[in-house]
């Protein structure tokens, strides 16, 4: 808008979440947390522009209804669609409201370029995001996840292991029959190439074998892959937050052997945006794998859609499938997630 009319109408948010345009006082909100809810009660709107809607929490939308108290009060928003039976859907669908729907793909926005929306489709081929980010689709997600890797995993397999500006290590920590996972992973010169280059399976026994386990795997992977590091060696390793006490021992365990790691607490996106992020990656070509990470290979290929009612954007994860390995390089990536973005909006601007 900015760009459009100039920053005489549109002004900049300010610290109080105001800004100035057309003569008016507008708030700017995020609405994808429940916290936002006390924010706008009590409140009256007379218009509201909602974006990515369907992001956004249930409760914040159903507040925003109840504040649109003038007779001349309205809500524009515009979303991606989601699964057909989000609680927005079922909104969109209700018969009884006063509610005017308009539905677009990707191919009826005449200002993007071809190369863009090229790429983009080369990106979510073969995927649930397709249907829903190009076709404008509310659909499903079922069956296997990488469909793509799963058909056909040499296609991604890493011919020779470039340069690396980093190793980053996931760790994911194993109870109730499944198992710790780590995973090493290495980031090319520039993110055009994200690679797990290890990938570890360890049955949970003790906390002294998975801190012996650990160390291991750390000596392993500095001695296999130092040569390629065009910086120092510091590895940052990144542990399921949910396991405090065994992040301790791992603590110790690196301050004993002076290990050259750093450990800190996984970020633990959404499942669902880790999801997108590794489509994105096979999508666009950055996404690399060894043969021997025969592990990891094995979950990629075997991950698959939650089928009940209500969970269906989730991954299976009833132990019938390894996907303690999948959570363990996700740990080690999703730290670096704008940076690997930014990469991947580079391809289609391409």
């Amino acid at each position: 808008m900015r760009e459009i009319y100039t920053e005489a109408l549109v002004g900049n948010i300010n610290s109080q979440n105001i800004a100035i345009i057309a003569g008016e006082e507008v708030y700017c909100l995020g609405g994808e947390k429940v916290s936002q809810v006390a924010k706008i009660q009590g409140a009256s709107i007379k218009y509201c522009y909602g974006d990515e809607i369907a992001k956004w929490n249930k409760e914040v939308f159903q507040m925003l209804k109840s504040r649109l108290d003038k007779a001349y009060s309205r809500f524009d928003g515009s979303c991606n669609p989601e699964d057909p039976n989000h609680w927005l859907k079922q909104f969109i669908d209700d018969e009884n409201l006063d509610i005017y729907v308009q539905e677009y793909t990707i191919f009826d926005n005449p200002f993007l370029p071809k190369e863009f929306v090229d790429n983009l489709c080369k990106e979510y081929a073969g995927t649930v995001y397709y249907d829903r980010l190009i076709l404008g689709k509310w659909v499903r997600a079922e069956g296997t996840i990488y469909k793509k890797f799963a058909n056909n995993p040499k296609e991604f397999y890493l011919s020779e292991i470039p340069k690396l500006v980093k190793i980053n290590i996931g760790v994911d920590f194993g109870g109730n029959g499944s198992k710790h996972s780590f995973t090493a992973t290495g980031f090319g010169v520039g993110y055009t190439t994200i690679m797990p280059l290890e990938s570890k399976r360890v049955e949970p026994t003790s906390p002294d074998d998975l801190d012996r386990d650990f160390k291991a795997f750390v000596e392993m992977v500095v001695n296999k892959y130092k040569q390629y590091l065009v910086g120092p060696i510091v590895i940052r390793a990144f542990c399921d937050s949910a396991e405090q006490v065994l992040i301790r021992g791992l603590y110790t365990q690196v301050a004993r052997h002076a290990l050259p790691v750093k450990i800190t607490n996984a970020t633990k996106m959404s499942i669902k945006d880790r999801i997108e992020l590794v489509l994105r990656m096979m999508g666009l070509g950055i996404f690399k794998i060894p043969p021997w990470c025969t592990n990891l290979i094995e979950a990629l290929q075997s991950a698959v859609y939650n089928d009940k009612p209500g969970h269906q954007d989730e991954r299976l994860d009833d132990g019938s499938t390894p996907i303690d390995d999948l959570d363990s390089f996700e740990y080690s990536i999703e730290s670096e997630y704008k940076s690997i973005v930014n990469v991947l909006e580079g391809r289609k601007a391409q």
